[in-house]
């Protein structure tokens, strides 16, 4: 199972421990990859926290790095894994489910923390104007709630707590949060980490996001 599988899978609930691949080394860029983003639209880099950032919230310091090819501007859709569930928990392992295919630009990064078993990831998605980021987050808000009331809804999802315009799903020690501020889609997931991490690093990616 690959690095990107294993998160997906932890995302799921699934015992932490052997469902991943702790790796060493450095992120690596696709070559393809534009240098910029579009004009007017929010730069979501700059929505991102740092690796030092990181590493002071989770309390994880040096041992807190980033998973080598994990750190992208395109989503990943892990087909095998997408196609083996209910159509709407497709966006557990299909991040084209998650985010859709409108956004104007995007980044997500993982970071894995061996010495404890975790792993915890940063996303943001920018869309053309607030209607657009807002079309996403329904559409993703309605599948996470169809996915839940499924046979498989425990396992994949769990605990839904969703509101106008956050959603958080908890299914056992892993979580997913998201939030929409203006024209931003926002993701945090992480396993093994107290949810107190993830709101303090969703917190502080809304704050870099204009307007709202």
């Amino acid at each position: 199972m690959t690095v990107r599988a294993g998160l997906a899978c932890c995302a799921t609930a699934a015992v932490l421990t052997g469902c991943t691949q702790w790796t060493d080394g450095s992120a690596l860029r696709a070559a393809s990859e534009p240098p910029y983003h579009p004009p007017g639209i929010v730069d979501v880099d700059q929505v991102l926290l740092t690796q030092a950032q990181m590493q002071a919230i989770t309390g994880g310091g040096p041992d807190l790095t980033i998973i080598p090819t994990m750190d992208g501007k395109s989503p990943v859709d892990i087909e095998s894994l997408a196609e083996s569930v209910p159509r709407d928990c497709r966006f557990v392992f299909a991040e084209t489910d998650t985010f859709g295919t409108e956004f104007q630009d995007f980044h997500k990064i993982s970071f894995q923390h061996p010495p404890r078993h975790a792993l915890i990831s940063e996303a943001a998605a920018a869309y053309l104007d607030d209607a657009s980021a807002r079309e996403a987050f329904n559409t993703l808000s309605a599948a996470v709630h169809r996915c839940a009331d499924g046979p498989e809804g425990p396992y994949l999802v769990g605990e839904v707590d969703t509101d106008t315009d956050s959603l958080r799903t908890r299914p056992g020690r892993c979580g997913r949060d998201y939030r929409l501020k203006a024209s931003v889609l926002a993701e945090v997931t992480f396993c093994g980490f107290p949810d107190s991490v993830p709101e303090i690093v969703m917190t502080n990616m809304l704050n870099k996001i204009p307007g709202g």
